[in-house]
């Protein structure tokens, strides 16, 4: 896990959130972060540096909020690259 993902996770559990880490999924391309909240879901996929979305995650982001859940990609410096 990076510190960055590590940061989240922090954030988002001072925000009243159940936050959990996705490791391994038996469906390859979901978001990192799944937040739970109030009845709801909201999946976040965490990058920093130069790691870049790939096709397959962006998908799945856009498979995610066809469904209707809220689903984005957050990068360290560059902040919600995508999803949102």
């Amino acid at each position: 896990m990076s510190k960055y993902q590590s940061h989240l996770i922090k954030k988002f559990t001072s925000e009243g959130f159940l936050v959990l880490n996705v490791v391994k999924l038996s469906v390859a391309g979901y978001p990192d972060l799944i937040l739970l909240k109030d009845g709801e879901a909201t999946f976040v996929e965490v990058k920093e540096g130069r790691d870049t979305l790939k096709p397959l995650q962006k998908y799945r982001i856009d498979e995610l909020k066809k469904q209707g859940f809220e689903a984005y990609c957050c990068h360290k410096t560059k902040g919600i690259i995508y999803g949102k």
